[in-house]
């Protein structure tokens, strides 16, 4: 069986609503492919608490309406305006990263019905990644990366150089409902960790008193692994370490912020995706407490009644399929979880692996506990309707 031939027959499987059960590809047909046993990979090794845990929502993707004639691209970025009927995000132009050289507006805002009704912020962000609306409904974007200082496409190839930009990205920008640029942070297209500059900037928070918490550690070359502390006028106060304790055997001290989020009692969830856990901080970076229970977060919010919604992206057979790729809802009290909503494309098999990401990335919730989620891969826009008791 050649590659193009399974690939057809994993989508066929999809299609017809079949659980993530594989064979091992024979070993001539796939030179080199990894020597892992058959089985189900979305539940080969998750826990009998984790197994029993109930759906508690049903998923509409026909909420959201997309601008006729404009490609859905790439979207991490989601949150809930402050009239708690209205969606926020950012979207990637059209793409899987970046916004250079296109023209469309990144910023758009839906109305409780999920219609467009304002867009902007087209050549004013280069790769959108993070977005918070603030109690004034100021709306903050974490712009990712610099349009100056490119990766490279593919190892071994030359560096991304587009002549003739004006350094822009690696970086926050604070936006006005609508679209005036108030604030900056960060020094425009150029990297760094000291006092005024970012590095792959994941997400961004504000209390209701004005302190910016901004998470400064993305999982791609140059990043830091800070949370970064700044004032209402954007002073900078201090800075600290993400990625809590010792990093869990065989992780990384790298993407340790993919997003943060707040409970009622002031303390600061961050989104350990690199290691498999949330941490729990003061807001002067004490570390308080470390969870495993809520999967691989990749983005994570609280509700008005401390609920915590955490979404898995990247959960998989190197994780020893622990978790399966969804949405885990419990309480940011207490811990417990009470809910698990899989995303349909469930784990990756090894042979198979799709992208790095795929299902919900981004999540907000509403008042009425109607959640909305955003994915990267494949892009989309999902709203999440509990069922009934």
């Amino acid at each position: 069986m050649m590659m193009k031939d399974l690939s057809a027959g994993v989508l066929l499987l999809l299609a017809l609503g079949a659980g993530p059960v594989w064979a091992q590809p024979a070993a001539p047909d796939f030179p080199g492919a990894p020597s892992i046993a058959a089985g189900n990979y979305g539940i080969s090794k998750r826990s009998a608490v984790d197994l029993a845990l109930p759906d508690r929502y049903r998923r509409d993707e026909l909420f959201f309406r997309w601008p006729a004639g404009r490609t859905l691209g790439a979207i991490s970025a989601i949150d809930m305006d402050r009239d708690g009927r209205s969606i926020w995000v950012a979207e990637r132009c059209g793409g899987q990263s970046h916004c250079i050289g296109k023209s469309v507006d990144p910023v758009l805002k839906f109305d409780a019905n999920g219609k467009v009704v304002r867009q902007f912020g087209a050549g004013m962000i280069v790769y959108p990644h993070g977005i918070f609306v603030d109690h004034d409904n100021n709306v903050w974007v974490t712009d990712l990366q610099s349009n100056v200082d490119r990766p490279a496409p593919r190892p071994g190839q030359p560096p991304e150089v587009v002549p003739g930009l004006k350094p822009n990205g690696a970086q926050v920008v604070k936006f006005s409902p609508e679209g005036k640029r108030l604030l900056t942070l960060g020094v425009p297209g150029v990297y760094g960790n000291d006092a005024t500059h970012l590095s792959q900037p994941s997400d961004v928070l504000v209390t209701k008193s004005g302190t910016i918490f901004v998470a400064d550690a993305h999982d791609s070359a140059p990043s830091n692994h800070r949370i970064v502390k700044y004032d209402r006028t954007g002073k900078f106060i201090k800075a600290w370490d993400a990625c809590g304790s010792a990093p869990v055997p065989g992780a990384n001290k790298i993407d340790c912020a993919h997003a943060l989020a707040m409970d009622s009692q002031g303390r600061l969830f961050v989104a350990n995706r690199g290691s498999s856990r949330i941490e729990i901080f003061d807001q002067e970076g004490k570390l308080l407490d470390e969870w495993y229970q809520f999967g691989k977060p990749s983005g994570m919010a609280i509700d008005a009644e401390d609920r915590l919604y955490a979404v898995d992206t990247q959960s998989g057979v190197r994780e020893g399929n622990a978790f399966v790729r969804g949405m885990h809802v419990g309480s940011a009290r207490t811990g417990e979880v009470m809910s698990f909503t899989p995303d349909p494309l469930g784990n990756p098999a090894p042979w198979f692996p799709l992208r790095g990401t795929t299902g919900s990335e981004g999540v907000t919730v509403g008042p009425d506990g109607t959640v909305y989620t955003s994915q990267v891969t494949p892009p989309g826009l999902v709203r999440y309707v509990p069922k009934p008791d």
